[in-house]
């Protein structure tokens, strides 16, 4: 199997308010992501990303178009795609009450991972949440929360995982820990799909790049790749390179148009 995911022409649309035009949110949208590597889904607020999401997590069904995670049909083989994918959301999916222990208990016993209590212990040392594994997850920093998030979602070693704008109200610090364990996650094998709004996170771990701007997929490739569409600009006869947050804003400059909410 070459790819870990594959989307075909995907379609989805939502009836509008009281009778109005349906909102076309995904309008054909394509793209391959091989294993082991970090494919980043740029977008605008109401561009379709989340959408998109919840559909290749099976948690909404396209209109048309056809997606695979791990060699299995989104829609027909639901169960088997969720066995070998984990979805970390953009608010930490953690229960306060409970220590981070407990926490990473409870999600071990629900997939049935045997030893445990011994494979908690390896997750809070990996994850550095060892000297608190015993305090309240109410106690946790922001960063702690995300840690354990992740770690929750990586129980059971899923061979796809989606990370939907996960660095989300992270200090400058954490956000650096997070990358540096998403690029972790891929150099053991894992695929990482990544949707954010910071434009530097996918430029600093993503191996290719999708730009979604109302429904469609208007650029893709490596960050290499999409610089091409922009000349470099010239300071004092010195070449720069545009950074990705500058492709990105003249990609969906040239393509203007009104689109539905994410």
């Amino acid at each position: 199997m070459k790819y870990a995911v594959s989307v075909s022409n995907l379609q989805k649309s939502f009836k509008g308010c009281r009778g109005g035009s349906p909102l076309h949110v995904l309008k054909g949208v394509s793209f391959n992501i091989p294993k082991g590597s970090i494919f980043a889904l740029l977008g605008s607020n109401g561009a379709g990303k989340t959408t998109a999401v919840k559909i290749l997590s099976t948690l909404s069904k396209p209109d048309d178009g056809s997606a695979s995670i791990c060699g299995y049909d989104v829609v027909r083989e639901a169960d088997n795609v969720r066995a070998c994918i984990s979805l970390t959301g953009q608010y930490a999916a953690v229960d306060e009450a409970l220590t981070g222990r407990e926490n990473l208990e409870i999600i071990g016993e629900l997939k049935r991972i045997p030893n445990i209590k011994s494979k908690t212990d390896e997750w809070l040392k990996e994850f550095d949440l060892t000297d608190a594994a015993t305090r309240p997850v109410s106690t946790y920093s922001g960063g702690m929360r995300r840690r354990l998030d992740i770690a929750m979602s990586l129980m059971g070693n899923p061979q796809v995982i989606f990370l939907d704008e996960p660095t989300t109200g992270l200090d400058p610090q954490n956000r650096l820990a997070v990358w540096d364990m998403v690029r972790g996650l891929a150099n053991e094998g894992t695929t990482v799909f990544l949707t954010t709004q910071y434009l530097e996170e996918a430029e600093y771990l993503a191996n290719r790049i999708a730009v979604l701007h109302t429904g469609v997929i208007i650029a893709e490739g490596t960050l290499e790749e999409l610089r091409k569409l922009i000349p470099p600009a010239k300071k004092e006869y010195i070449e720069v390179q545009p950074t990705l947050e500058e492709i990105f804003l003249k990609i969906i400059g040239e393509n203007k148009e009104g689109g539905p909410n994410d």
